[in-house]
């Protein structure tokens, strides 16, 4: 099993910074992908930005040029820098862990954008 916290959300106003941070720990493998999705009420979970062990990075369009997702300073851990914020980007942004094929999830943190 692999466990995954994260940390970092809150709020802040339109055009500001948040950094999200995710901890995996437990069963970790050195193959892995780790990354963000977001969701808001009524809609799907969808992709923020993911990041291959590898280091190549994949953004939705919708955060490219705003985010940058990077890897920390061991394997298992992942950050999420958020510049120039939108109320568009106010979701439950969670965390994941892809490994052997599996998909960990973290609880979720919160952003908040005020416009």
């Amino acid at each position: 099993q692999v466990q995954l916290v994260e940390s970092g959300g809150g709020l802040v106003q339109a055009g500001g910074s948040l950094r999200l941070s995710c901890a995996a720990s437990g069963r970790t493998f050195s193959i892995n992908v780790m990354g963000w999705y977001r969701q808001t009420p009524g809609k799907q979970r969808e992709l923020v930005a993911t990041l291959e062990n590898t280091n190549i990075p994949h953004y939705a369009n919708s955060v490219r040029g705003r985010f940058t997702i990077s890897r920390g300073n061991t394997e298992n851990t992942v950050h999420l820098q958020m510049n120039s914020l939108r109320p568009e980007d106010t979701a439950i942004y969670y965390c994941i862990r892809t490994q052997d094929g599996i998909n960990y999830w973290g609880n979720g943190t919160l952003v908040t954008v005020s416009s």
